[in-house]
């Protein structure tokens, strides 16, 4: 379950629910009513073959949504703009574009809605934009012309086409009359003549329709760029600057529901020295000086959202390995904590009323799910679970929690997911990527269960770098990857074998991205692990820096400087333990390079080289069509089954199969 959307006079929560097709190769992602009151089960709205997104309520309460639907004989589906009747009439499409729409919002107060569609730079309007795809179609042309810098993002390249915002007035919900043709909305680009401004920007809408606020991404000389925030006036497409500070990056954008202010995050970049810092603040959306909210608070905000009387803010912040909900006020900035869970919080919803918050809930004890926060205490309160699409798994063991003082005096904790029985258990130390992040929110991805019903204790740990432990707790490791990082998890898995329960002589670690990183760097600083997992992981910092998708962000960390003195291929002829190598051919954010320097140095010149026989205990998983992240659901079940099999082989000394499928 992902996502939560609220109808305009509460009475109906709309959740998108991802299952498996029939052959069990992909996820096909369906609409889901819960009942906001938790008394009716939860039913589904829609069951396209294809799937559907992007849900979105109007003002009258229909609900809007987005299905791929055929183009042509030859044509892949793409995305349309589809519109659900309140009345439960048939859902229908309003509007659609050669390159498919997105990113649906629509305005509380009028029948405008905003979308997101991609578009060819040099296209003079829409017929002319599919034109030029089916000319590139038609001549079988990928190739493409940059004259900017970033050409990829994650695991996307950059163009030919961008995307843009267009707008347009909702056709009425009542069915056309017999021989009519049904009305469309007929969309206006509000963003042409920009190329790449707005990828991974978020984008609002003003409650009357009409202003739009956008993050807008700025190049600037040697190859950087930084976001601003843009205010565009709907009717005229006219834009102004709203905020701008050349030292931050501006994000996510809000409107409040008076229309008067727009609140944001605010990311003051980093040096080489000083870690980013990112603050919440609002500005008025008729123009001014911006302010920040909550200047003392020492945690980051993620996810705004405003009460409906403009008096303030729900945001979520990640807090002592959880992520709870805060209330900001407006006026005076003072921040509290309004839930009390052992979890974290995303997609807060309010009911008009202000007294009823929704939300999805998270934690490694559950997977996402609807509940219901009473916003009325003036004390934290617990969540209340919603009569949700699915049951929550039960777990094959507990959750716990631990924690451990460093010598600098800071406190490092750590989840702790044991399997049943007294033990002692192996012991698997997973790290987390980001490396600004915190192991807080259940993960189908990164899931400690799947080993736990394998007989192992997998701890959790948010050593220096992670979020929700204050400013300090990112500033101990900024920029010195090899230090704090390594002897804050070094010293919270020396308080974990300490336990009666775990056996300290059967232990591994692993991570991916920044946890391959130190997985990585863990293999060529110590000896105690029986095995090491790397996947998508950072190996040289002087060949990763220029190479990834955003190298400015990270040039304004890794220096040469901090490169050579935090560059795990500087010590592989450290590496005495069996490492297996996982690595996506498509991963952008940490390129295929990485792993495949990795891989030549692991059999080459590590303490495990490949011996005259060509023979190593080191493996490589290659995934030619995954990116950073393996999302195909077959490709999962190699990626645990590949993984279990080689902690069996080297922690357990148990020999299980390889998965069938990789021949």
């Amino acid at each position: 379950m992902s996502g939560l959307t609220l109808s305009p006079d509460g009475t109906r929560l709309v959740t998108a629910v991802a299952t498996l097709d029939e052959k069990r190769t992909r996820y096909v992602t369906s609409l889901w009513e819960v009942d906001p009151a938790g008394e009716r089960p939860a039913r589904r709205l829609t069951r396209g073959a294809k799937g559907e997104s992007s849900a979105a309520f109007t003002q009258d309460g229909d609900l809007l949504f987005t299905s791929a639907r055929p183009g042509g004989d030859d044509d892949e589906p793409v995305p349309a703009l589809w519109l659900l009747p309140r009345d439960g009439a048939e859902a229908r499409v309003v509007a659609e574009r050669k390159a498919g729409v997105g990113g649906v919002h629509v305005a509380r107060e009028a029948d405008v809605v905003l979308v997101t569609s991609d578009l060819l730079p040099s296209a003079k309007d829409a017929a002319d934009d599919e034109r030029l795809r089916g000319l590139r179609k038609e001549r079988k042309v990928a190739a493409m012309l940059h004259d900017g810098y970033p050409i990829r993002h994650w695991d996307s390249d950059l163009g030919p086409d961008s995307p843009h915002l267009l707008a347009g007035r909702l056709p009425s919900s009542a069915p056309a009359a017999a021989g009519d043709e049904e009305p469309r909305v007929e969309l206006t680009d509000l963003t042409a003549g920009q190329h790449n401004a707005l990828v991974d920007q978020a984008s609002a809408i003003s409650p009357d329709g009409a202003t739009v606020v956008t993050g807008w991404t700025r190049r600037e000389a040697r190859g950087d760029s930084r976001s601003v925030l843009v205010a565009i006036d709907v009717a005229s497409g006219e834009q102004r600057v709203l905020v701008d500070n050349p030292d931050a990056d501006l994000w996510h954008p809000v409107v409040s529901p008076d229309g008067a202010w727009v609140a944001f995050a605010h990311e003051a970049h980093s040096t080489p020295e000083r870690a980013p810092r990112v603050t919440l603040r609002v500005v008025p959306l008729a123009g001014g000086e911006a302010r920040t909210l909550g200047a003392d608070w020492d945690r980051w905000p993620a996810e705004i959202g405003w009460l409906p009387d403009s008096s303030g803010l729900l945001v979520v912040a990640d807090d002592d390995g959880r992520g709870p909900v805060f209330r900001v006020d407006l006026e005076s900035g003072d921040v509290r904590r309004v839930t009390s869970d052992d979890a974290a919080f995303s997609d807060v919803r309010v009911s008009p009323d202000g007294r009823t918050g929704y939300a999805m809930r998270t934690s490694y004890a559950a997977p996402a799910h609807p509940v219901r926060i009473d916003l009325t205490s003036t004390e934290p309160v617990a969540a209340q679970p919603l009569r949700a699409p699915a049951p929550l798994p039960e777990l094959p063991g507990r959750l716990t929690e631990l924690e451990t003082t460093v010598e600098d005096g800071r406190r490092v904790r750590a989840w702790l997911a044991l399997p049943s029985g007294d033990g002692p258990h192996p012991l698997l130390l997973w790290v987390h990527g980001g490396p600004l992040n915190s192991w807080n929110a259940w993960s189908w991805r990164w899931n400690p269960w799947l080993l736990v019903a394998q007989g192992y204790a997998v701890l959790l740990p948010d050593p220096a770098l992670s979020t929700g432990y204050g400013q300090d707790m990112i500033q101990a490791g900024w920029g010195q990857w090899g230090a704090a990082p390594f002897t804050d998890l070094m010293a919270i898995t020396d308080a974990t074998v300490a336990r009666d329960d775990i056996d300290e002589t059967r232990t591994a670690a692993m991570g991916g991205s920044f946890g391959g990183y130190m997985a990585n760097w863990i293999a060529g600083h110590t000896d105690r692990f029986r095995a090491i997992v790397t996947h998508a992981s950072l190996w040289a910092l002087d060949q990763f820096g220029p190479t990834t998708d955003g190298a400015y962000y990270w040039e304004r960390e890794l220096s040469p400087e901090m490169a050579r003195a935090n560059s795990p291929h500087l010590h592989v002829e450290r590496i005495v333990t069996p490492m297996l190598v996982v690595h996506g051919d498509k991963d952008y954010r940490v390129p295929i390079g990485e792993g495949l320097r990795l891989w030549y140095e692991l059999v080459s010149r590590s303490g495990l080289a490949a011996d005259d026989e060509g023979r190593t205990p080191h493996r490589f998983l290659f995934f030619p069509d995954e990116n950073h992240w393996v999302l195909s659901p077959q490709h999962a079940v190699v990626w645990y089954g590949t993984v279990s099999a080689f902690l069996s082989e080297h922690v357990l000394d148990e020999t299980i199969a390889y998965p069938e499928v990789l021949g």
